[in-house]
């Protein structure tokens, strides 16, 4: 593998949806998730994480070095036990480990190289941690926060009928059946993250290859994932802050402030991203650049 970064990364995310669901609450009926206080939308870092490694499942086709982790309907200790057998273990880890103290950095280091995911955000390995090794647990370089809507949103249940009958006594007495669907008529939506030239260095080897593919994996998350619940979702754009220096050169928050994104004079209900008037203000802090994709 390539050598880990050597720069700290932060930046925003900027995507919206139109007559979509973007990320429904299984709790309240599947409704987009909204904050009950302010009324903006939610999406939660989990969900963009999900369409992040299935772009790079897609892309780089399980290509030695790209495997995902976590991945849908394939159990994680399966993959677990093919890095034991990958290396070698042929006892119980505990006793493994008390006859290899070096145990851990070789399991890390294996996963860590062979999954995308975990290099980049970590993850938890249940068969490890429950063998006691310290290995179980890798915290990744990226991190996301939770995307929130520039505006309150205003979700809409949209009644339809639909001629799929469940049942055979259904179908003798009715031909058509009623249904619902919720959407966001239009939001624009603002994430933000990180990227530690440290965590990748000392643990994962996250390296400039892999953040590449970040920013690709980021910009396309939304064009092989369309479906009829999320309407129309795209990226619109991706600021990245990047920082001279591996522990970085200024406080985030301060970067994350110098994005400003405003409705323009004169909307009164955003329907598009048009509306929207996207700018990076005030002057950097010395040693960080910002690029705009």
């Amino acid at each position: 593998m390539s050598e880990p970064i050597k720069n700290r990364y932060e930046f925003v995310i900027l995507f919206d949806v139109e007559n979509g669901n973007p990320n429904g609450d299984p709790d309240a009926g599947n409704m987009p998730r909204v904050d009950p206080e302010s009324g903006y939308g939610l999406v939660t870092d989990v969900c963009l994480k999900r369409k992040i490694r299935n772009y790079v499942e897609i892309a780089k086709e399980d290509q030695p070095g790209y495997g995902i982790y976590i991945k849908d309907q394939v159990p994680l200790n399966r993959s677990d036990s093919e890095a034991i057998t990958a290396l070698g273990i042929t006892e119980e880890l505990k006793a493994a480990k008390k006859s290899d103290s070096g145990l851990d950095e070789k399991i890390r280091d294996y996963m860590c190289q062979n999954y995308y995911d975990i290099r980049t955000f970590g993850a938890v390995m249940t068969t490890f941690v429950k063998a006691s090794l310290n290995c179980g647990q890798v915290r990744g370089p990226v991190q996301l926060s939770f995307a929130r809507s520039i505006d309150p949103i205003v979700p809409q249940e949209v009644t339809i009928t639909r001629v799929a009958i469940t049942t055979e006594a259904d179908a003798e007495r009715k031909g058509t059946e009623m249904g619902r669907k919720y959407i966001v008529p239009y939001a624009l939506y603002r994430a933000e993250g990180y990227v530690s030239a440290n965590l990748a260095r000392k643990t994962t080897g996250f390296s400039e290859e892999d953040l590449e593919l970040l920013w690709q994996a980021i910009l396309n998350m939304f064009e092989h994932d369309h479906s009829a619940a999320r309407g129309k979702m795209a990226v619109r754009e991706l600021i990245i802050f990047r920082h001279d220096s591996e522990l970085g050169c200024a406080p985030a928050y301060k970067l994350f402030d110098a994005v400003q994104v405003q409705r323009k004079q004169g909307v009164a209900v955003p329907r598009s991203y048009n509306d929207y008037a996207v700018s990076v203000s005030g002057e950097l802090p010395a040693g960080v650049t910002c690029r705009r994709m």
